[in-house]
């Protein structure tokens, strides 16, 4: 399977968890939202980096000791990409679902490519003479 579709495959499941850890800690133990909405990202990276690292990038092999914290940077810039981009858009007046749509796009389009050329390439050390 490539690489891209690994990548929409695994950042599914990191969704999925996503979604229902916030909606578990809400519904089930009246979690303020947005508290729960962090403890849902949290979880949700774990499984967005093992998935990556081993699935849509393993190829590259880059060593995890490397990789998670360019790919927490990634994370982290995703998802404040995510905000700036979503309140831009709805102070200019479009729909909150076109909104939402063009941002989902623009933020996965530029984690794929953080993921695949930084995050996950692999660096080498030069060998000692």
């Amino acid at each position: 399977m490539s690489s891209l579709a690994w990548f929409g495959l695994v950042g599914a499941a990191a969704a999925a968890v996503h979604l229902s850890v916030v909606w578990l800690l809400v519904s089930q133990w009246q979690l303020a939202a947005l508290v729960a909405n962090v403890l849902g990202f949290v979880l949700a990276f774990g499984v967005s980096f093992v998935g990556h690292h081993r699935l849509s990038f393993g190829a590259q092999q880059a060593r995890a000791s490397q990789a998670l914290p360019r790919f927490a940077l990634v994370a982290l810039l995703g998802f404040a990409a995510n905000e700036l981009l979503y309140a831009l858009l709805l102070a200019a007046g479009l729909d909150y679902r076109l909104a939402l749509f063009l941002v989902l796009l623009a933020v996965a389009a530029m984690t794929w490519l953080l993921s695949r050329f930084w995050a996950f390439r692999t660096t080498r050390t030069p060998t000692p003479l």
